[in-house]
């Protein structure tokens, strides 16, 4: 697998800016806040956050730690919601979604990776990268059918059927990120997800986003202290005062 530094700018996806004005507000963050209590002290860390992404695009988030990266990428995600503002697919609000409604969508059209890849160490990894599917509904032959297919984008042709702790940290990663890409989301949230590896198994796991991006039309937004990482994004943003501004 070639080396992440071989990737720039020019190989992010041509379309994103034709598509660009006609795609403004797919997804669309709009007046998101969001605050925490410590110690009976009300903490401010989303004051008014507007984000638009279009389809295909790739977004780095970047910044100290503490100023609400992740905080911001689990509202993007819907694993959380804001104190007040919306976020809008094609249109609709999904906060307005019931509990189940808004599982739904998460799981189909949503794919998470983070710094740990929380796999069940009991299951191989084609059973980790089928739950998704499963739990949309689909049988365990179509499940494992989409599960090998992904497997062998992610170059783990030789592991379907190593249990977690057969496979490297690398090989771990990069069933997490199967795991996340089984259902082909439209949007894929990553945050910290080269944290804890490597500089080669790090290249390899950014090597493998930049591409599936590309291949799938996918939108990605990572979470990252790699300034590497980000600037192979389409575009970088830090937060500031509670408010996004470009890097």
């Amino acid at each position: 697998m070639a080396n992440s530094a071989s990737y720039d700018s020019s190989q992010q996806p041509a379309a994103v800016d034709r598509q660009q004005a006609q795609n403004v507000g797919w997804i669309g963050a709009r007046n998101i806040v969001k605050s925490f209590r410590n110690g009976g002290v009300s903490i401010d860390v989303l004051k008014g956050i507007q984000l638009n992404l279009t389809i295909g695009e790739s977004v780095a988030i970047v910044g100290a730690s503490g100023i609400g990266k992740s905080t911001l990428l689990h509202i993007l995600g819907t694993l959380d919601r804001p104190d007040s503002g919306t976020l809008e697919f094609k249109g609709e609000d999904v906060f307005k979604y019931d509990d189940v409604k808004l599982a739904r969508f998460r799981n189909r059209t949503i794919g998470f990776v983070f710094q740990f890849h929380h796999l069940l160490p009991e299951f191989s990894a084609l059973e980790n990268t089928m739950m998704p599917a499963l739990i949309s509904g689909l049988s365990k032959p179509e499940a494992a059918a989409l599960a090998e297919e992904i497997l062998l984008r992610v170059g783990l042709q030789d592991r379907l059927q190593h249990r977690v702790g057969k496979l490297s940290g690398g090989e771990q990663q990069r069933v997490a990120l199967a795991r996340a890409l089984i259902l082909k989301p439209a949007i894929l949230l990553a945050d910290e997800p080269t944290g804890n590896l490597d500089n080669a198994n790090s290249d390899q796991v950014h090597q493998l986003i930049l591409e599936l991006n590309q291949e799938l039309s996918m939108t990605v937004v990572v979470v990252t202290h790699n300034m590497e990482l980000a600037s192979y994004m389409s575009r970088s943003v830090t937060i500031a005062a509670g408010q996004l501004q470009n890097v």
